[in-house]
């Protein structure tokens, strides 16, 4: 059977998610994808930049090009254009053409000093506190049809679907760590919680005393101190069963 589509697209952004480490270099290796089919869609050469809204604040964090990067970072140079509007109404914002365009004088100037002509910002649903954008770029006018308008923002549905994806697995990664790192110092703290009850034959909570006592006598951390002592009596660093 014949993969639609958009079941290839999201066969792409599975390879893309799990072949990179961070949020931004997704975002990056999008921008290719993104650049690629709709130059395919349109006919001709279409750039792509993306930027990444944290908080209030955005960044450009990777392009299909080098070009790419550097005409999106222009856009947050001057702080106007069709990418940062696209973030804020949560549409896609077309700039047919720089010459006769009369909203962002600034940034169209730029442009067509870098041989652009128009552009169109697309932008990505990644969840609360974030968002991004993509932002296409032409060297003429009359690349960006309604058609193509309209599979930019198909692409953008199920890009965000994948990205929203990314941002959990990142989240479950870091949790993961968290509370591995967590569990270590637990057992390291138990161990030597047991190790000062039998040196000095008192109770679980005199022991816990003993260690905080000497972690703040040494101004050191409390999983440190426990590592030491664990070290002394066996010789080897605590080691959580299931690492095994």
């Amino acid at each position: 059977m014949t993969n639609s589509p958009e079941h290839e697209l999201l066969l792409e952004l599975q390879d893309l998610i799990i072949g990179t480490g961070s949020v931004a270099d997704f975002l990056g290796g999008l921008s290719i994808i993104a650049a690629s089919a709709l130059s395919r869609s349109a006919g001709a050469t279409v750039e792509c930049g993306v930027t990444l809204k944290l908080a209030r604040k955005t960044a450009t964090v990777g392009g299909s090009t080098e070009r790419a990067i550097q005409l999106d970072r222009i856009e947050q140079a001057v702080g106007e254009g069709p990418c940062l509007t696209a973030l804020k109404a949560a549409t896609p914002v077309l700039l047919a053409d720089v010459r006769t365009d009369t909203r962002w004088p600034t940034y169209q100037k730029r442009l067509m000093e870098e041989g652009i002509h128009s552009a169109l910002g697309v932008p990505l649903e990644l969840g609360q506190n974030a968002a991004a954008v993509l932002n296409f770029f032409a060297p003429s006018t009359g690349v960006f049809t309604e058609d193509t308008i309209t599979e930019a923002a198909s692409f953008a549905a199920v890009a965000g679907s994948a990205v929203r994806l990314a941002v959990r697995v990142g989240t479950a990664e870091s949790a993961a760590d968290d509370l591995s790192a967590a569990m270590m110092s637990r057992t390291a703290i138990n161990l030597a919680s047991g190790i000062i009850m039998a040196q000095n034959r008192c109770s679980q909570s005199d022991a816990m005393s003993i260690l905080m006592n000497v972690s703040s006598h040494r101004n050191q951390k409390l999983r440190d101190v426990a590592d030491e002592i664990v070290r002394k009596v066996s010789g080897e660093e605590a080691t959580t069963y299931f690492d095994k």
